[in-house]
């Protein structure tokens, strides 16, 4: 079973997550783009679409590999203060 942390920062994820994709629908249309035929800003919209997703996924993956190495830090912190405790040394 996951650890409370674990279950934090995949809240936290799921929620940024929701948070960005509703920022970039409510982005207005620049105003160059909004005369164009439906097929071409459909287009347009779906490879910005892709360059978005992909941009996010790369933030994504930055952000848990730092969210890990700082868990991992914090834990061996943790328990390196406690050990002082048990000792005395506290």
């Amino acid at each position: 079973m996951r650890g409370w942390r674990s279950k934090l920062v995949f809240l936290l994820i799921v929620y940024f997550a929701g948070f960005a994709t509703a920022i970039y629908c409510l982005v207005p249309v620049p105003e160059n783009r909004a005369g164009q035929s439906g097929e071409k800003s459909f287009a347009y919209a779906a490879f910005k679409s892709d360059e978005f997703a992909q941009s996010f996924n790369a933030g994504l993956h930055k952000f848990i590999d730092f969210s890990r190495t700082a868990a991992e830090h914090a834990g061996r912190f943790i328990k390196q203060k406690y050990e002082q405790r048990q000792r005395g040394e506290g």
